[in-house]
């Protein structure tokens, strides 16, 4: 019988729509029952119409005329391609060599140093006779148990033997002041942040395409500087106090921090107090060793009254600081993938954090000074008001108020003044270049620059090419540059206009330094003598 090419066309578009949807033994059916239906010839054209042998269509048939039952699989157990690791005995131990170096294979292994994805450990079988892909790979890892991990903060080093004692103790206190109605608060300094255009961890929503451009380097912008948030959590209220320094991360500007919270905050909240606990971390400006921490404590316990009694935490364990996780990961999570441009908008942000549980947060920037290097010798610090706690006296004691007369005053380092010589300002260190480099560049730029047309310059040309590469490498301002070449400002911001021209024509670029260089301190030295300047004068690019 001769099936008619039209309906040979229909089955065509009948097996093209059906076949992407269906496995092997339901395509054989489905050609089958087709084959059946034509009779005589049937088998033949269905497998033209099919494009597959006759062999499958007849199989098909059979299947269909004995009635099995449906199989669980399309293949029988056994069938199919075979596994690459089944046909290849050594491919997974060949694998786990590379990924466990350490344990399991060669520590000389080639990858032993680099990063291991599943590419470049296929490429490294391949290389050595095991013939695999990517994602071969991959399946044998996770096979063996492996997975995408990052590392896990969880080694804490040498433990102190009284760390959970400390604990515990620090705890009885906290109840016992607590329940007593007395203030409970944790404070730290968070991590200090870059003010200006730069790039915040995290995303925030935007319009689609248009992300907060952001500087390509994070150095320090020489005006801005840093912030430095000191913060102050009450464990009772669960409200946070913030105060954003400018200056530096000293006991004495923690001490203010709390002295800020308590005349802003505390006082109001707890009017009939007597007492303060303060839970601390061991180190930093807060620390169970800095003397100036305690003398300043000292201090506010005779303006305020309160005999204030601090906590420390064990060492090595300032991540279970209850304002860690209570007050500072919410102004993380506040500010993430945002550009913090100024002090004011990280004011502002901070004292926008809110959480489900009611948190609230106060927020000010402090632009006040606070000197590093004080001094507080023996006898000063045993004039203090200072109880020490029978257990671990250098970890939990408390001072009593005194009159504020009676409580030294801290004394501020004295450095020696030191020399000058004018050679310092061409010092490698500081311009970047070797005298004979210098000299050269010097030459380079004299051709064009070395000129006596228009107003006549107050400095030899030499001069003038040394002081915009201190201006460019070190980020020198033109007053003090004005100063420590013995011209004026406006000759010198003429100076540095003109030469950094000639550097753009001749396509010569001075990098700034990664480092401020030790040199710096003796410029600023010479500057206040010659010119009783502020310090602030100078500005390094670090």
């Amino acid at each position: 019988m001769r099936i008619p090419d039209e309906a040979r066309a229909q089955l065509a578009v009948k097996f093209d729509v059906l076949f992407p949807h269906l496995d092997e033994r339901q395509r054989r059916l489905l050609m089958g029952a087709e084959a059946r239906l034509l009779g005589h010839g049937g088998i033949r054209a269905v497998a033209r119409a099919a494009d597959v042998s006759e062999t499958t269509v007849r199989k098909g048939v059979f299947e269909l005329e004995a009635g099995e039952a449906p199989l669980g699989r399309v293949r029988r157990p056994g069938g199919g391609r075979k596994r690459v690791a089944d046909l290849d005995p050594g491919l997974r131990p060949a694998l786990l060599a590379l990924v466990e170096p350490d344990e399991r294979g060669d520590p000389m292994s080639p990858l032993r140093w680099t990063v291991k994805s599943t590419r470049t450990l296929a490429l490294e079988l391949t290389r050595t006779g095991h013939k695999v892909s990517a994602d071969t790979v991959a399946a044998l890892l996770r096979e063996e148990g492996f997975s995408l991990q990052a590392n896990a903060k969880t080694l804490e080093g040498s433990q102190h033997g009284d760390r959970d004692a400390q604990f515990r103790y620090l705890n009885e206190q906290a109840r016992e002041h607590r329940d007593a109605g007395q203030p409970v608060i944790s404070v730290d300094t968070k991590k200090k942040e870059l003010v200006g255009e730069f790039k915040n961890s995290g995303r925030q929503w935007r319009p689609a395409g248009e992300p907060a451009p952001v500087h390509i380097h994070d150095f320090a912008d020489p005006e801005l500087g840093k912030a430095i948030p000191y913060g102050i959590y009450d464990l009772a209220a669960n409200t946070g106090w913030v105060n954003v320094g400018t200056d530096h991360d000293t006991a004495a500007f923690a001490v203010e921090s709390i002295r800020r919270w308590w005349h802003g905050q505390g006082q109001n909240a707890y009017p009939q107090t007597t007492r303060l606990l303060i839970s601390a971390d061991a180190g930093g400006s807060n620390g169970y060793r800095t003397r100036a921490w305690k003398l300043e404590l000292a201090r506010l316990a005779a303006e305020t009254g309160l005999t204030i009694t601090v906590c420390h935490l064990p060492p090595g364990t300032s991540k279970w600081n209850k304002i860690e996780h209570r007050l500072f990961s919410h102004i993380t999570m506040n500010w993430r993938g945002r550009p913090l441009t100024s002090h004011e908008v990280i004011v502002e942000t901070i004292a926008a954090t809110t959480t489900r549980t009611g948190l609230r947060v106060t927020a000010q920037l402090d632009t006040n000074t606070y000197p590093t290097g004080v001094a507080i010798d023996d006898v000063e610090m045993a004039a203090l008001p200072l109880t020490r706690h029978a257990f671990h006296g250098d970890w939990n004691y408390a001072l009593h108020p005194q009159p504020t007369a009676a409580i030294p005053t801290p004394r501020a380092p004295q450095t020696p003044a030191p020399s000058w010589d004018p050679a310092l300002l061409s010092d490698p260190a500081l311009t970047g270049l070797s005298l004979h480099q210098l000299d050269d560049l010097t030459q380079t730029l004299a051709t064009d620059g070395d000129t006596r047309r228009g107003r006549p310059p107050r400095l030899a040309f030499p001069d003038q090419v040394l002081a915009t590469v201190l201006h460019l490498r070190v980020n020198l301002a033109a007053e003090p540059l004005a100063v420590l070449f013995n011209s004026s400002r406006t000759a010198m911001h003429r100076t540095l206009l003109k030469t950094r021209r000639l550097l753009d024509a001749h396509g010569i670029s001075v990098p700034p330094a990664t480092t401020p260089p030790a040199a710096l301190a003796v410029l600023r030295a010479q500057v206040v003598s010659l010119k009783d300047a502020p310090t602030s004068k100078i500005k390094t690019t670090c």
